[in-house]
């Protein structure tokens, strides 16, 4: 069964049911526009790449949602983050808010909410039911995201973290930070 969330028809392009759609952020900032994103290419290949691999059986969970392209739209960051968690070769890019991009789901809503969900802080459905994050698209897709990530023994910000290796500790210890900083604020 396939739910069509609420969509902001200012972000989006219709499309027809089931195909991708388009994403362009008509409030994008000149920030935004000249922001070099390529030194976060390495740092997020690097964070996608270990999740994948301490975590394979994400995979088997998302089935055909691991096909799928994710938009986060993280308001408060100048930049979107576009996942595709494709089993043999996932991906995590930042793009210019300026650009059009082609998702299946569109995941949005405040960095400080985005992050304290992703650390286990917030319950996604309360965060969705309450209208604190969007999600449009396939809702099918973002379902099987979702539970895959709820079956993890850890937290996706502890794996984050661990994808550092010796800087480990200090990553999480920022990931805490930036929780307190931006619950504070919320």
């Amino acid at each position: 069964m396939r739910y069509e969330g609420r969509i902001d028809l200012s972000m989006t392009k219709k499309t027809h049911r089931g195909q991708p759609r388009i994403f362009r952020d008509p409030k994008a900032g000149p920030i935004s526009r000249a922001l070099p994103l390529f030194p976060l290419q390495p740092v997020l290949r690097r964070i996608v790449r270990h999740v994948a691999k301490i975590h394979p059986e994400l995979f088997e969970r998302l089935e055909t949602g691991a096909f799928k392209t994710f938009l986060i739209d993280a308001k408060g960051i100048p930049f979107l983050l576009v996942l595709k968690p494709d089993p043999n070769s996932p991906t995590l890019v930042a793009r210019s808010r300026h650009d059009e991009i082609q998702y299946d789901v569109l995941v949005s809503g405040k960095f400080s909410t985005l992050l304290q969900m992703i650390d286990s802080k917030s319950d996604s459905d309360a965060l969705f039911f309450n209208r604190n994050i969007l999600i449009s698209g396939d809702t099918e897709a973002i379902l099987l995201l979702r539970n895959a990530l709820d079956d993890m023994d850890t937290t996706l910000a502890d794996d984050v973290a661990t994808a550092f290796g010796p800087l480990a500790k200090p990553m999480r210890a920022s990931i805490n930070l930036a929780n307190r900083i931006t619950g504070a604020r919320a």
